[in-house]
């Protein structure tokens, strides 16, 4: 049983590397090694947790809450890269790199975090280099992800990126049985992930549903007729 306060927060922060991805399979010795050049840190909802530029102290996997990351444009519009939730990691690359964060994040709800410090993973990944093989899957994941919000972006107008967005998260696309999408993220996020403004998102959602394709209540979007939708998916991509 555990004996004190830091003896529980080292387990708390034990168990939250063991719940992501980066780290699955890795014998509890490792996981020690990890938390021990870790730290924990609280964010309030709307709290940066670094900005584009700023020196890498190291990368973070979240424990509890929700971290935007997004870049800004030169016109001052955020377009959000992703948003990470209990379990994942992000900004590793910031370890390959003397640049600095490659974008912003931001903690939309109250949030907290575990830094893997830099200066002591890569002395871990010097002796173990299994643990660095891993990071880089990891990374090629979270790359994977950007490519394909970027092949979504090319799309040609917002109907069709919402139509592609909702489409990909059916089980069944050829379904004719309603598919429910629970929305992790405001509707704002969601707009400004498909590269649009709220207004335009929120137009879009009603002419979907004036054409029964779906209902929304709340945070959940029920799309209808899977089947249907793909179908309008495809005509507009001139398939």
């Amino acid at each position: 049983m555990p004996q004190n306060l830091a003896e529980l927060k080292s387990i708390a922060v034990v168990n939250t590397l063991r719940s992501c991805q980066l780290f699955t399979g890795l014998p509890l010795p490792d996981l020690q090694n990890i938390a021990a050049v870790s730290l924990l840190k609280n964010l309030d909802k709307g709290d940066y947790l670094f900005h584009e530029g700023d020196p890498a102290r190291g990368f973070y996997v979240v424990q509890r809450g929700a971290v935007n990351v997004h870049r800004v444009n030169a016109a001052g519009k955020e377009q959000v890269i992703h948003v990470f939730r209990t379990g994942e990691s992000f900004a590793e690359v910031a370890l390959a790199t003397a640049t600095g964060y490659p974008a912003d994040a931001r903690a939309i709800e109250p949030t907290q975090v575990l830094l893997v410090q830099k200066d002591g993973i890569l002395e871990l990944l010097k002796r173990q280099p299994e643990l660095a093989l891993r990071m880089l899957g990891s990374m090629s994941s979270h790359l994977r992800v950007l490519v394909g919000q970027l092949e979504d972006l090319t799309l040609k107008d917002v109907e069709t990126r919402l139509a592609n967005w909702l489409v990909k998260r059916c089980p069944n696309p050829a379904s004719e049985s309603p598919a429910r999408i629970e929305l992790t993220m405001t509707k704002r996020m969601l707009a400004a992930e498909l590269g649009t403004i709220s207004e335009t998102f929120s137009r879009t959602l009603a002419k979907f549903r004036q054409q029964k394709l779906l209902t929304v209540k709340g945070k959940v979007i029920t799309v209808l007729l899977p089947a249907k939708l793909h179908a309008l998916l495809r005509r507009n991509l001139g398939e």
